[in-house]
């Protein structure tokens, strides 16, 4: 049996193997070949359509977190006003800088909880998944500006808790930034979180999207001690659809007196 055991390991490391070293080559915040399916209903909302409402009426924006650039420069194709990304990742900021050129969007490296701008600064601030603090958010907006947001819920990947019980909970993040506007003085227009049912084609692409968000299993070392768990995984989430998680996202839209 041990050898038997043994195999089954070598072999759940030559699947996963491929997956693991794609991933150490990622950069940006392109997850478009993840292959996923979405079961039953989405999200009530359109990060991507509101956000270019928002930046329809502003002459001032800022992308908090950007990435590589890929989702700005997408919404700011028709955008007409200016525009700033800032981004904290070394690696990421100058693929940002390349893909916003052509769109005369500057790039500034730095760090999201401390944004170098000056006060009453935009009249939009856009954050898709990046970590924010609303008092530094309500400070660079102008009076009249608004901050429009989505992130990751609390619910997200829950199914994946009892087989890795090091995973992080980042807590009420909703309640904690809604609560956080307010006190700063904004009025918080909608605050909405939605669960959804998603399947990934198999247990590589769930790996290789813990590999990418290395603090979702902080050590994270899927050859190694983390392989077991995620073999049991596999068999107990695998469904017809493929390996069967909840995403979690929370959107928050709040405005500067």
């Amino acid at each position: 049996m041990p050898g038997a055991a043994r195999e089954a390991d070598s072999d759940s490391i030559d699947r996963l193997r491929p997956y693991v070293e794609r991933a150490r080559a990622f950069v940006g915040w392109n997850l478009e070949r993840v292959s996923s399916k979405r079961i039953g209903p989405g999200l009530p909302w359109d990060y991507k359509r509101r956000a270019k409402e928002l930046l329809a009426r502003a002459s001032y924006a800022l992308d908090v977190g950007t990435g590589g650039g890929e989702l700005l420069a997408e919404l700011c194709d028709a955008y007409r006003g200016r525009a700033v990304a800032s981004e904290p990742w070394a690696v990421n900021a100058p693929i940002a800088k390349r893909a916003l050129s052509d769109l005369r969007i500057e790039v500034v490296r730095a760090h999201s909880l401390r944004l170098p701008f000056q006060d009453d600064a935009f009249d939009l601030v856009l954050d898709r998944h990046e970590e924010m603090d609303p008092d530094e958010v309500h400070r660079v907006l102008a009076p009249g500006g608004t901050v429009y947001t989505q992130q990751i819920g609390r619910n997200e990947w829950n199914e994946l808790r009892p087989f890795f019980p090091r995973m992080q909970d980042f807590g009420p993040l909703l309640d904690r930034y809604a609560r956080g506007f307010r006190r700063a003085g904004m009025i918080v227009a909608r605050a909405e979180t939605r669960d959804i049912r998603v399947a990934y084609r198999g247990l590589g692409e769930l790996v290789y999207l813990l590999c990418v968000s290395p603090w979702t299993i902080p050590d994270f070392n899927p050859l190694g001690r983390d392989l077991a768990p995620l073999r049991r995984v596999e068999e107990r989430l695998t469904t017809p659809d493929g390996v069967a998680l909840t995403e979690s996202r929370f959107i928050i839209e709040a405005r500067k007196p």
